[in-house]
């Protein structure tokens, strides 16, 4: 299989204004206050307290950074990861929606900045430090948002090398590329094992509560692992049918109101984990 026909790589780069900053002289005097020495403890504030608008944005960061791990797989290099082709067109359709909304939050902030800094006037007393705030004009490109797409690297190059030299470097790149793979097609295998293992300390336990998610969660999982399941591996794809057939196609709340078919479900999750550990030995 060549890698770089059936993946990308992605790197999502995201920077926005936390608004909060040190102060060392609130740090000294909290310190001086209670006979402390300044390094027993850091006074950071909130350079805007009580607002939704920044808040809003952190929420979509976050949202969009879960998103990106769900649905790519590691790569070796840092903050780099892996994007199965058969996932690029959903992914990169949602990213875009989302990137537009956090656009527009980011835009609301920054429409409501003056006025946030009054408030924060107000709201800091003598902490307020007007030099602690980017001016209007630079506030804007405190926020960035990028997603890199890059072709996976190939074996075939050809370089001004020795062939022993060029031998090597061939050898060491091959050797990296499967290492990468099978990091990436373990993360696949640990995902589905970490939902059908959380499936069975919840149900096993008949005066344990569960919510929807735990079954809406496993439904999605097996929605998405096709599309991340790159090499096409069969055992995988074995053990994500069986988890949807037997376990994510239930009800939750029926699952909650009959004991008996809660035990059964908590049985066949368990018979699921054995086999799924069987095929994750050898990875």
């Amino acid at each position: 299989m060549n890698l770089n026909d059936r993946a990308l790589l992605v790197q999502l780069t995201i920077s926005q204004w936390s608004a909060r900053k040190l102060d060392k002289r609130a740090t000294k005097e909290v310190a001086e206050n209670h006979g402390a020495i300044d390094a027993a403890g850091r006074y950071n504030k909130s350079l805007l307290p009580l607002n939704d608008y920044l808040a809003n944005v952190g929420t979509k960061t976050g949202l969009i950074r879960n998103r990106y791990l769900d649905n790519t797989l590691p790569w070796g290099i840092e903050g780099t990861r892996i994007l199965p082709s058969a996932n690029y067109l959903a992914f990169m359709t949602d990213f875009r929606k989302q990137k537009a909304e956090w656009e527009y939050a980011v835009g609301m902030f920054i429409d409501h900045y003056g006025d946030l800094k009054d408030s924060a006037r107000r709201l800091l007393g003598s902490l307020y430090n007007e030099t602690d705030y980017p001016s209007e004009q630079e506030i804007t490109g405190k926020f960035k948002m990028d997603m890199a797409v890059f072709p996976v690297p190939s074996t075939d190059f050809r370089v001004a090398l020795s062939n022993e030299e060029m031998t090597s470097i061939k050898s060491d790149l091959e050797t990296r590329l499967k290492q990468s793979q099978q990091a990436a097609m373990k993360d696949v295998w640990e995902r589905l094992y970490e939902r059908v293992k959380h499936m069975v300390e919840r149900l096993s336990d008949p005066k344990s509560r569960f919510h929807d998610s735990l079954i809406d969660n496993a439904r999605d999982l097996c929605a998405l692992l096709p599309r991340l399941n790159f090499t096409d591996d069969p055992d995988l794809e074995m053990m994500r049918s069986e988890v949807e057939a037997k376990l994510a196609h239930h009800n939750p709340e029926i699952l909650r109101n009959n004991p008996d078919l809660r035990r059964d479900t908590a049985e066949e999750a368990k018979a699921i984990m054995e086999k799924m550990s069987v095929f994750m030995g050898g990875l």
